[in-house]
């Protein structure tokens, strides 16, 4: 039989006021007794009302929830994070559907990022309990019914951003109707689309041309200046829902790598699942976005702020530095008991190139650096590079996108929560 810890005198108190205040009297006489014969001992109350049965709980038998919840994931950002973590708040276990990419190019246009890779991203998020490969756009009846049976959901969970089909209806309109569908807040400041317009804006900052020496120039009416501004309004709040809150143990193993982790990718996933694999805590140093500019002759296309939470959404990641210095001090190691310092083979700093001095030349003397092999290739650059190179699709992409959400925010209202 279980207890809820203390929950059960109060419930008695509530239901049974008379034989509660019985017991309380007894307890009382009990209580002076001993204390005129010192050798009486009597049991502690809790225990033997426990096995009284007068006040027994019943056994928890509160219902698992299984709560669902899809989308595309291209270009993963804090936003997605935000939105599976509050999804897996409304129950037990989350089970994401990511949509296949022939259901993105049907109903969007073409994805940035691979199935392979966005299965990746999402699989790498700490509150993903189970994932669903290949999942629809549309919540059809033939799937909702799967999800209810196969996977035993309750609930199937989206934004308060309307999701259109092509033919402008609802595509959750049957789990609405099914009464099994439940509505989280969106995350402002960041979007998919967003982020393709920071990238296309950043060609401005360029020679305007993609790899093909075709010239990219756009009109300031095809791409606002605002597209590649962030708008995210970073709180406390919000770092604190993205932290896991612990710190190492007193004898713990911690592994220390940085980076700018810029749009976030498959990539930046699997070095730290590595990493993490050398000890007992991952500890992640963000580098600050003058930083980067600074040894990458560009600024990166999420700010820092952005930048660190995605890495804190991670389920290999225990803990971040926001605005990690550049160079791995002795200082730095001491502070933070760091065991091993570790740096992925694929990189977009060549200091080694440039002649800039090596930022691990400490840890390296100490000899606790490690050259980790990246078992991805894909980089930030990589990433923006395929949507220069469809210039002309992604434009069109987010032509349609950006009426859409513009409508979103004309009729935005406040939504509680979150």
């Amino acid at each position: 039989m279980e207890y809820e810890t203390n929950n059960w005198i109060w419930d008695g108190m509530y239901n049974h006021p008379h034989v509660f205040g019985g017991l309380m009297l007894t307890a009382a006489l009990l209580g002076l007794s001993t204390s005129y014969f010192g050798g009486i001992t009597v049991p502690q109350l809790p225990y033997l009302w426990s096995d009284s049965g007068i006040f027994h709980k019943k056994k928890c038998d509160r219902k698992h929830i299984r709560v669902y919840m899809d989308g595309c994931f291209d270009l993963m950002h804090y936003g997605h994070a935000n939105a599976l973590r509050q999804a897996k708040a409304l129950g037990d276990e989350l089970v994401v559907g990511v949509v296949s990419d022939e259901e993105i190019i049907a109903n969007k246009g073409p994805p940035v990022l691979s199935m392979e890779e966005r299965l990746a991203l999402v699989s790498g998020l700490k509150w993903v309990d189970q994932v669903i490969t290949n999942a629809p756009y549309e919540i059809t009846e033939q799937f909702m019914g799967k999800l209810f049976s196969e996977h035993k959901i309750d609930y199937i969970i989206h934004g308060d951003d309307p999701c259109l089909l092509p033919d402008g209806t609802d595509a959750y309109a049957l789990a609405k109707k099914a009464g099994r569908y439940k509505q989280i807040k969106r995350t402002e400041g960041v979007s998919s689309t967003d982020i393709v317009g920071r990238i296309l804006a950043s060609l401005k900052e360029t020679d305007g041309k993609d790899q093909n020496g075709t010239s990219l120039q756009k009109s300031p009416e095809s791409q606002p200046k605002s597209t590649h501004l962030s708008q995210f309004l970073p709180t406390s709040r919000r770092i604190v829902q993205f932290s896991n809150g612990k710190g190492p143990g007193p004898n713990a193993r911690v592994v220390y790598i940085d980076g700018a982790f810029d749009l976030f990718h498959a990539g930046h996933v699997e070095i730290l699942k590595n990493a993490r694999q050398l000890g007992d805590f991952l500890l992640v140093g963000i580098h600050n976005d003058e930083t980067v500019s600074e040894h990458r002759g560009k600024y990166p296309i999420m700010h820092l702020h952005e930048r660190s939470l995605s890495v804190l959404g991670c389920r290999y990641v225990d803990e971040v530095i926001i605005g990690a210095p550049w160079e791995v001090t002795v200082d730095m190691i001491t502070t933070f008991n760091i065991s091993s310092v570790v740096h992925g083979t694929v990189s977009e700093y060549n200091f080694s190139l440039t002649g800039e001095s090596d930022p691990y030349s400490v840890p390296k003397s100490m000899g606790i650096f490690k050259l980790l092999e990246s078992p991805i290739s894909i980089t930030t650059t990589s990433v923006s590079q395929r949507i220069i190179t469809n210039h002309d699709a992604y434009m069109k992409r987010n032509a349609k996108k950006n009426e859409s959400e513009k409508k979103y925010y004309a009729q935005k209202t406040y939504v509680s929560g979150d």
